[in-house]
């Protein structure tokens, strides 16, 4: 089948990131199963795709990756820095459950939340907001780990006057010895955090675009819009917010250590991250695909396998 949607002259013509190469992503598309995993020139030397029977193993060992490197850090006696989403979730859980049970105290850590839901301005939803992404990590995360959580002082989250503030920040830990960690999953347009594709038309080079620390008010795709109603606001579009504050790939291309993850299945063969994937594993490093830039960093991204089959049109 030809690339029908896509024709000029059709409703999505200029729908897409202009820096898209529609062909070349298709091409992609056709990759599945071992050819997807396959090393490429660019990658980190140490950077590791790690396939997921299912959405339980995939949870289970992304927890424990994001407990060890927190156990890690404590034992070898240096404070962590740790750049945290909300979505993927799940994990969280059993990252608590690991710390517990190794009674590992969370008071060297300093978490950043990556992003925000926010006005046009920068402005925020209240903490107490249970559509916030503090609500989420609160709950999440900090509550659940109890007497071992990570000190009220060292959460910082995406709030308009501190989210300007985390660069300084993590250069100052990192100065006193702390390693920073990315935790990430990757939207259906390849954004990080919510750094957008379409950003990459305000920059003259990649390297003016890689020193882009955060965003206030960053305005999201339509297709971020509906990929969020879907995953978070039970289909309700009308509720998503069309802007958010984000970090910027000059923290997330920063860190010493990226654990990231793969969950976008609905069931029933039904997904909406396969694209996405291909496009961050196999295709050159590029600011109109932000998330093509993480596989030259070092680190593992979990992934469940059924995003590994073939994209193939079948209705259900």
């Amino acid at each position: 089948m030809d690339l029908l949607s896509t024709l000029p002259g059709s409703l999505v013509e200029h729908f897409f990131p202009k820096g898209w190469n529609l062909g070349h992503i298709d091409r992609l598309a056709d990759l599945s199963g071992n050819a997807l995993l396959e090393r490429r020139a660019w990658w980190n030397i140490d950077f590791e795709p790690v396939p997921c029977a299912d959405l339980s193993e995939f949870d289970v060992r992304m927890g424990h990756e994001i407990a060890l490197t927190i156990k890690n850090a404590r034992d070898a006696g240096h404070p962590l820095a740790m750049i945290l989403p909300v979505g993927p979730m799940g994990m969280y859980k059993w990252t608590v459950l690991f710390l517990k049970e190794w009674k590992v105290s969370c008071d060297h850590i300093h978490c950043f939340n990556m992003d925000e839901w926010a006005d046009a301005e920068g402005n925020t939803l209240p903490g107490d907001h249970p559509g916030s992404f503090q609500y989420a990590m609160e709950n999440a995360f900090y509550q659940p780990l109890g007497e071992l959580s990570v000190p009220k002082n060292q959460r910082h989250f995406a709030w308009k006057d501190k989210l300007p503030t985390y660069g300084a920040r993590i250069a100052d830990l990192k100065a006193k010895g702390a390693k920073l960690v990315v935790v990430f999953g990757i939207g259906r347009v390849c954004h990080i955090a919510f750094w957008e594709p379409h950003f990459a038309d305000e920059f003259s080079s990649v390297a003016e675009w890689k020193r882009e620390t955060h965003r206030l008010g960053a305005k999201l795709h339509p297709l971020t819009i509906e990929q969020n109603a879907l995953t978070s606001f039970r289909s309700r579009t009308t509720l998503v917010p069309a802007y958010a504050n984000t970090i910027g790939p000059g923290l997330f291309l920063q860190a010493e250590k990226i654990i990231g993850g793969c969950d976008g299945i609905f069931g029933r063969t039904m997904q909406w991250q396969g694209l996405s994937l291909r496009m961050s594993l196999a295709h050159e490093p590029t600011p109109w695909i932000p998330s093509s830039f993480m596989p030259t960093q070092a680190g593992r991204l979990f992934l469940v396998k059924e995003l590994l089959d073939p994209l193939i049109a079948e209705c259900n």
